[in-house]
């Protein structure tokens, strides 16, 4: 779905660049994009098209791109906005969309072991039969910020295998062992795979 092969001004600027595939990595794992649209090129018409499936999804919809030529000649405040676009989708958990993608880049068997339910769980939830308990919808959403951190270096053979490969960053062990049972994703174990993943985001101001 997501395959970048060129960008145009004002994405041509490192920051907004960053910003850009950093948000379209989120919105692909939390399921907010159609699975039969590419995006292919960085440039304002299209990620426009990104911003309103954003929106469809309830989700900054204060945001805009503008229409004019104010974003082209001012990269600092397209890098602005798509932080702000960013840190809204790191605080709208959606488990209506994020169930059936993380299901089909993780499998059901992953899935439920790192979600800490059931797999009839997640068939249920997935198929909407119930609501989402707060605490399940916490950790779906995390893991779905998890995967589209790894999107941008693996692709999903690559993110599955990422949970059960051994870390010497996590003192000898799999993300996989730090993410069991009913964990919080304020604990320490949780931020430290998060950590690593999100230490594959190579920002160009670091």
């Amino acid at each position: 779905m997501i395959q970048i092969d060129s960008a145009r001004a004002p994405f041509t600027s490192p920051g907004v660049a960053f910003q850009a595939i950093v948000a379209l990595g989120r919105a692909d794992a939390m399921g907010l994009l159609p699975a039969d649209e590419r995006f292919e090129t960085l440039d304002l018409i299209s990620f426009r098209k990104v911003v309103r499936h954003i929106h469809r999804a309830g989700i900054a919809r204060t945001i805009h791109l503008g229409l004019g030529d104010d974003f082209k000649t001012s990269a600092p405040g397209l890098e602005r906005t798509l932080e702000n676009l960013n840190t809204a989708l790191e605080e709208s958990p959606v488990p209506e969309f994020e169930w059936n993608r993380l299901a089909d880049v993780l499998g059901m068997e992953l899935l439920s072991q790192l979600v800490g339910i059931s797999a009839s769980s997640v068939r249920r939830y997935k198929a909407a039969a119930r609501t989402t308990p707060d605490e399940v919808a916490d950790r779906l959403h995390f893991l779905s910020l998890l995967v589209g951190d790894l999107s941008g270096a693996y692709n999903e053979i690559g993110i599955r295998q990422w949970f059960g490969r051994k870390r010497a960053q996590l003192g000898g062990r799999a993300p996989s062992d730090l993410l069991k049972g009913q964990w919080k994703t304020g604990e320490t174990g949780p931020r430290q795979v998060q950590s690593l993943g999100r230490a594959l985001l190579a920002s160009p101001a670091t």
